[in-house]
């Protein structure tokens, strides 16, 4: 029975047609498992523990840096390199002193996954990665425990759930295989508009609370489309792949592999770091490379440096240097490879790969050396 505590708390809760006292009080048994307690994460997290879910795993092996807090709402200015399942755990029990809490500050790994998620009634993924992505629905697969997925990009979100204890398609319906690295920008590179994750991470734990409080029908075999830019949602049918390696009749996949992103065909290259480059600029005149996009350009940059985004950067080779070494650089190094591979396509040969991009920078480095402007 409920206490009158909680009567109280879940009053909203308990006046709702065909919920009430009964769907409360599942969800005042169940337990969910929480897949990183970053930008989706966050108002899943929140709306969960507001609800009365009684026990919320998370797992997340990441710190709070500045940047996540444009989105990312469990955590606040004063957590800024804290673990975000501690910072979690502050702002939820604020929140709710009832919820029971367990706190995984580990990756979410072949090691681990399927053990956590057996534990589970739901699995919400929030994570950022395909690698996790991927991981997640085969544990939950081969677990038959129902996950709910939801993914963002710049203006854009994807919402659906994947029943396995019925004949439900698979994420692999969708997407057979991991995509090479890179392939794909991820937030860290393309951006997010900070509300974003808020609206499909509270999407997300609607389903949830739906499920485990057996109401309403869940978004099994269609993925929600939603655009912030045309304030417009759009629906689709996943169909189950009679060829999935994981779900069909006849599956490749028979046991739990942690499947990593597959690297891109790029050569190597001379690399240095960041910090090593901003030494060799006191002492040297060198041509900096810079192919991220304008809007991180302005956003900060080394000074000296020319900006030929690699989405355009083929069609202005021509204005490169050939009689001198030139530093390439990115965010984080990838992009740069991958303009070096494209440069020595078209003859170049003296190319430098800053090997941790603009993020290497040191903060007393960046201080002194970066330009704003």
């Amino acid at each position: 029975m409920m206490t009158e505590a909680q009567k109280a708390r879940y009053a909203r809760h308990l006046l709702l047609p065909g919920f009430g006292e009964d769907a409360q009080l599942k969800l005042l048994r169940s337990k969910v498992l929480l897949i990183g307690a970053g930008g989706l994460g966050s108002p899943s997290a929140l709306y969960l523990a507001a609800a009365g879910v009684g026990h919320l795993t998370i797992i997340d092996h990441d710190t709070v840096d500045e940047s996540n807090l444009q989105r990312q709402i469990l955590h606040r200015s004063h957590d800024v390199g804290q673990p975000k399942v501690e910072s979690a755990r502050r702002e939820l029990l604020a929140l709710n002193p009832e919820l029971q809490i367990t706190l995984h500050q580990v990756p979410f790994t072949q090691d681990n996954a399927l053990s956590l998620v057996e534990e589970h009634d739901l699995v919400i993924d929030g994570s950022d990665n395909f690698t996790t992505r991927f991981l997640s629905n085969d544990a939950c697969f081969f677990a038959r425990v129902p996950l709910v997925y939801g993914s963002i990009f710049q203006f854009e979100g994807q919402l659906t759930m994947f029943d396995y204890r019925d004949e439900s398609p698979c994420y692999r319906c969708l997407v057979p295989a991991v995509p090479d690295d890179g392939a794909v920008p991820n937030c860290l590179e393309a951006g997010v508009i900070g509300t974003l994750p808020g609206i499909i991470g509270s999407m997300q734990a609607m389903e949830a609370i739906k499920y485990l409080a057996g109401v309403g029908t869940p978004p099994v075999g269609k993925m929600l489309y939603y655009s912030a830019l045309d304030t417009s949602f759009r629906e689709i049918s996943i169909q189950k792949d009679p060829a999935c390696p994981l779900c069909s009749d006849s599956p490749k996949i028979t046991s739990l592999k942690e499947e990593k992103t597959e690297s891109c065909a790029l050569d190597t290259a001379p690399s240095i770091t960041c910090d090593e480059l901003i030494s060799l600029m006191q002492t040297e005149d060198i041509f900096l490379l810079d192919v991220r996009e304008p809007a991180e350009f302005a956003q900060h940059r080394l000074p000296g440096s020319q900006l030929l985004p690699l989405s355009t950067l083929k069609n202005q080779i021509p204005e490169l240097p050939r009689d001198r070494p030139i530093y390439v650089h990115c965010k984080a190094g990838l992009r740069s490879l991958k303009a070096i591979n494209l440069l020595k396509e078209q003859g170049y040969s003296r190319l430098i790969n800053i090997s941790d991009g603009i993020d290497g920078l040191s903060s007393e480095i960046n201080r002194a050396n970066m330009s704003d402007e």
